[in-house]
């Protein structure tokens, strides 16, 4: 029985390109509708899985297949939750996520692929070189970020660039040109705010408005980094009507601080989002709204903070009383705050869903010692120390060694780059379930930054690169590093958004706003 299965399954005429094809049809892809029923979905699950692990390891196909069925069965149960704008708020967390991580839920597996992503374009759009006089901004003007990364299927328009000045002392965070002309001397770019566009709202039933922070590609540097001491994150004009709530000092000196001299820092990454975020929510008055705040590493701590001050702030409140539902997906993020600080978020109804891997330091961090996992009365002894932490939200473990695909030995950095956690959550099903890819992604972006696939699979490390390093030739026939568009740096209408959030005076907001790039 199990061999005639085995050659029927040979003669179906797929090649692995077109069952991959077939596969990203499915959300979160280009589909023309998420019309595709629950059994199409296991059938075709049943197809790939079959087909791909059959070859090696026919032995086992009694096993396999009984697998398969029972996963048919399971996801049968799930049927209700395949449409997105019936389950987006569950999805988002409305009830915490209770019963969606184990089992996973398939459609939960999709958007967090969909968010990390865009976490993910941070890096790949950020200029790394310290040869180029752009360094440490984007490589991508904004109404051509997502095609020049070939995510133009995502479906969201960046409406504009997050900035942060470069005084804090995180180096391995911000990037600096070697170069004596440089695009600015105080300011890192620090992601991007977007919102989805008709299309993709009618597909995910609201208008989403996402922010994407940027991170960090190495971990142990920058955790090194952080001056590791709690502070009231009211200190920083962040309203907390209690004292105790306190946030790791560099997350919060690095989410307020500016550079008045410099065009793109002169206004707080705080105050930049803040701004943004009110006049989208007044450019939809009458639509179904979310926000939607992600991260990776570095930029998972500030994807919570700024959801913190959305919510306490009360920016999430429309006009006619609407609350906005604010969540938070993170991946591999740190402590950010002490324990008063996470049951304020709980009480607020922030959502927060973090994506780690278990072998992954930066999430042991910081607070190594004195954290959430001590017993109750010990934490109650220590909640008043400087070095106190406590994770928050909901919390989803994957395991790197799960994955075939992986090499078990591999640099310990390696468990911390995203595209690696990406994958693993696209083979996660459940604790103890088997490691199969859901939507055929393709492995080979795991070693896109990092040396993490085994040398079976021939995809060599950090492939991922410029042409000539972005040097081109010149019609003079000179080799040379060609000029880019010039960024905007903040919104003519800031002001405004300022004000009316009573973030400045009327004097201040009458500050020339054609300055020039510093």
């Amino acid at each position: 029985m199990a061999a005639s299965t085995l050659n029927m399954l040979n003669t179906i005429p797929f090649s692995k390109s077109q069952l991959e094809s077939i596969t990203h049809t499915k959300f979160p892809t280009t589909p023309p509708s998420l019309s595709l029923t629950q059994n199409s979905l296991s059938t075709i699950r049943k197809l790939i899985s079959c087909k791909t692990n059959l070859h090696e390891t026919s032995s086992s196909f009694s096993s396999l297949n009984q697998e398969v069925v029972e996963k048919e069965e399971e996801e049968q149960k799930l049927e209700d939750h395949l449409q997105l704008p019936q389950a987006w708020r569950e999805i988002h967390g409305e009830n915490d996520w209770i019963g969606l991580l184990d089992p996973m839920n398939p459609l939960l597996r999709s958007e967090l692929i969909r968010y990390g992503e865009m976490a993910q374009s941070c890096y790949d759009a950020f200029d790394f070189d310290p040869f180029s006089k752009y360094c440490g901004s984007c490589r991508f003007t904004p109404p051509n970020f997502f095609d020049s990364l070939g995510m133009h299927h995502h479906g969201y328009n960046v409406t504009r660039y997050l900035y942060a000045t470069a005084n804090i002392n995180l180096p391995n965070f911000f990037k600096h040109s070697r170069w004596s002309k440089m695009w600015s001397k105080n300011a890192n770019w620090a992601g991007y705010i977007a919102v989805s566009n008709d299309y993709t709202s009618k597909r995910i039933g609201r208008r989403d408005i996402t922010i994407a922070w940027r991170g960090t590609v190495t971990y142990l540097e920058w955790i090194a980094d952080l001056m590791d001491i709690l502070k009231p994150i009211s200190a920083n004009n962040i309203p907390c009507p209690d004292q105790s709530v306190k946030v790791e000092s560099g997350f919060l000196e690095l989410y307020t601080d500016k550079e008045e001299s410099c065009g793109y820092c002169k206004y707080s990454a705080r105050e930049q989002i803040l701004t943004e975020v009110k006049r989208l929510l007044e450019m939809y008055p009458n639509e179904e709204l979310s926000i939607t705040i992600t991260g990776h590493s570095l930029g998972s701590a500030l994807a919570i903070l700024s959801a913190y001050d959305i919510v306490e702030t009360g920016l999430n409140v429309l006009n006619d009383c609407r609350a906005v539902p604010v969540s938070v997906l993170s991946f591999s993020g740190p402590r950010v705050g002490n324990v008063r600080f996470k049951e304020r978020l709980e009480k607020l109804g922030l959502k927060v869903l973090r994506v780690v891997n278990v072998h992954d330091m930066v999430p042991k961090s910081p607070g190594f010692v004195l954290n959430e996992k001590l017993p109750p009365s010990v934490m109650k002894l220590v909640e008043g120390s400087p070095w106190s932490y406590s994770h928050v939200g909901a919390e989803l473990v994957l395991d790197h060694k799960n994955s075939p695909f992986l090499n078990p030995n591999a640099d310990a950095v390696c468990a911390h780059n995203l595209e690696a956690l990406l994958h693993l959550l696209d083979g996660y099903h459940g604790k103890g379930e088997r490691f199969m890819l859901a939507s055929g992604r393709d492995p080979a972006l795991v070693n896109k930054g990092c040396d993490f696939l085994k040398d079976d699979y021939m995809v060599p490390p950090n492939w991922r690169q410029d042409e000539n390093k972005g040097m081109i030739k010149s019609n003079d026939g000179r080799w040379i590093q060609p000029e880019r568009p010039k960024l905007d740096d903040h919104p003519q209408d800031i002001h405004h958004h300022l004000m009316q959030l009573g973030l400045v005076s009327y004097d201040t907001s009458m500050v020339d706003i054609q300055d020039k790039y510093i």
